[in-house]
């Protein structure tokens, strides 16, 4: 009953984003507030951000629509209140400042732990019933942002602290909705070059995001730039979403290694559905912050193109603990992208496993939040009751790189109607009880599925083509 709740309402808050247009928004979310009243300039020069935020403040008085007239508003954090609606419509850019002093500092969840960083360019922290619609752009002009990361994970890789630049390096993401209720992000806005992720649901609930068109490689190929990442958040819709970037697109996180697990909420009652990902680390992808756990996530009718090298990627590490269960995904078509499935238990052990280097002195307290130990019990994530199904895919190498641990086999698994064209079938390590049915592997080296270390796998199938030039 829980769970067909949770599709009506998804389902009418989709509807009701898709049937508001740009000239009717005002009237479906009351008056308007034009921002250039409050102050805006919208010249590409001035900085805007104080007006702004006086239009939004001015709209949440009596729950008002904030308004746009064309240009290019420069911008520093702005913070969307209860019951407002920020319009940024065709012909309305907002751009975000290269001063990072211009994004304040706040408490916040970031890759896995709590700790403070940067706000976002548009913020929905701890506010209910918002609205950001539009078919504008929100870019995060985030280049100078990418060059400290690079710099300053050169600096940290050879000393053996390659873990700690995603967090010595403080960038804004775009879009973060934190701790919030009842938000809807889309309409056919168009979000680029953001700084760090570009959407973070962190801490949420009731959340649609319904037409986005995402693309973080416009100047260069911005590092850690994710789609969408939804973040120990619950009764999510995502929707209709275009990614082009250079990490995860669609991700489910949890937190991380000991803070995860001291946090310990999951992100659960989730549906991504009817998007392309075009160039990303995975068309959809489990982890690795995977602490809080995952549940009834539902994921359908997803096109995965090349040069995305993973369709479905399920990623995590002896340290992170947690579990997947109840997770169903179908109707996924892949082209050329290399690796159908991948799951890995230890991805990335330089990023994965912090340890501060003996003598070093006077480090900032995250290190010692990342570097806290996480006994082996409570660091294996449990991953089970797994259905895929409806997947069709060409041009792949591998079919499968799944790899679970020796003591916590990926377990129950059922794969159906699949269709995939590889070079060669790949592996299957310490998994349990893995069901096949009309599942063809059409491989070009004739290569059958490779099973070790795992019991109950039936009903593997390989093309009649293939099979007459197995090795």
């Amino acid at each position: 009953m829980r769970h067909s709740f949770f599709f009506l309402v998804a389902m009418a808050a989709a509807l009701l984003l898709c049937t508001v247009q740009p000239g009717t928004a005002a009237a479906a979310w009351g008056r308007s507030f034009n921002a250039v009243k409050y102050g805006a300039v919208g010249d590409g020069k001035t900085m805007d951000t104080a007006a702004i935020q006086k239009a939004i403040d001015a709209a949440a008085v009596d729950g008002g629509t904030v308004i746009f007239p064309a240009g290019v508003y420069l911008t520093g954090s702005i913070f969307v209140k209860s019951g407002v609606t920020l319009r940024v419509d065709r012909g309305v850019t907002l751009t975000g400042s290269q001063q990072i002093a211009d994004y304040p500092m706040m408490p916040t969840r970031v890759a896995g732990i709590e700790m403070d960083w940067p706000a976002a360019l548009i913020n929905v922290y701890k506010q209910s019933h918002v609205r950001i619609l539009g078919q504008g752009v929100i870019d995060g002009n985030g280049r100078v942002f990418w060059e400290v990361f690079f710099k300053l994970r050169k600096l940290d890789a050879p000393r053996g602290m390659r873990w700690a630049a995603d967090y010595d390096a403080p960038r804004p993401r775009l879009i973060q909705i934190f701790d919030s209720n009842d938000v809807t992000l889309g309409g056919g806005l168009k979000l680029q070059r953001s700084g760090f992720w570009t959407v973070h649901l962190c801490y949420s609930r009731h959340v649609v995001v319904n037409g986005v068109t995402i693309n973080n490689n416009i100047d260069g190929k911005g590092p850690s730039t994710d789609g969408v990442d939804i973040d120990s958040s619950t009764h999510i819709l995502v929707e209709h979403v275009d990614v082009t970037n250079n990490d995860d697109a669609l991700c489910l996180k949890a937190g991380r290694d000991a803070d995860g697990l001291r946090v310990n909420r999951p992100t659960e009652d989730v549906v991504i559905r009817d998007s392309v990902i075009r160039q990303a680390a995975a068309g959809v992808t489990f982890g690795s912050e995977t602490s809080g756990g995952f549940r009834n996530i539902r994921i359908y009718n997803l096109r995965v193109l090349a040069p995305t090298p993973n369709g479905i990627l399920f990623k995590s590490a002896q340290t992170r603990g947690g579990y997947a269960k109840e997770i169903r995904i179908h109707d996924i078509t892949m082209e050329n992208v290399p690796t159908v499935l991948r799951m890995t238990m230890n991805w990335y052990p330089l990023y994965s496993y912090a340890r501060i280097p003996p003598g070093m002195k006077d480090v900032p307290s995250y290190y010692h939040t990342l570097a806290l130990p996480v006994p082996i019990s409570k660091g294996i994530e449990h991953v089970e009751d797994v259905r895929i199904w409806n997947i069709r895919a060409t041009g792949a190498k591998t079919a499968f790189d799944v790899n679970g641990y020796p003591t916590a086999p990926l377990e129950d698994f059922t794969l159906s109607h699949w269709d995939v064209q590889a070079q060669r079938a790949g592996h299957l390590d310490y998994v349990k009880d893995w069901i096949f049915k009309d599942a063809l592997l059409h491989t070009s080296d004739g290569s059958r599925l490779l099973v070790e270390h795992s019991s109950g796998v039936t009903g593997v199938a390989i093309s009649p083509a293939a099979a007459s030039g197995e090795q």
